[in-house]
């Protein structure tokens, strides 16, 4: 169909019925249908249920680092480079 403005007069046009689809077959005796269930779960979820794994935290591991950090010993270059060195291989 064609506007060409408001001043113009068609004459009638024929409608036309709407366009019906196909009904869908349903499936043959001969096809069986098994739905399957699928899981999938995300990273950050994987990663927190291992978390539930890690053995408890060391109550004195972690007083005796958090003395170092208040002693002001806790920080040295071997431990920064460890450090340095692990992050650039898990990036990397």
């Amino acid at each position: 169909m064609q506007i060409h403005g408001t001043a113009q007069i068609h004459a009638a046009q024929p409608l036309n019925p709407p366009h019906r689809l196909a009904t869908p077959q349903g499936p043959s005796p001969s096809e069986s249908f098994s739905p399957v269930d699928q899981l999938d779960i995300s990273r950050e979820a994987e990663l927190a249920s291992r978390l539930q794994d890690i053995a408890d935290v060391r109550a004195d591991r972690v007083s005796a680092i958090r003395s170092q950090i208040e002693a002001g010993v806790y920080e040295t270059d071997d431990k920064l480079d460890l450090a340095v060195s692990r992050l650039l291989d898990e990036i990397g």
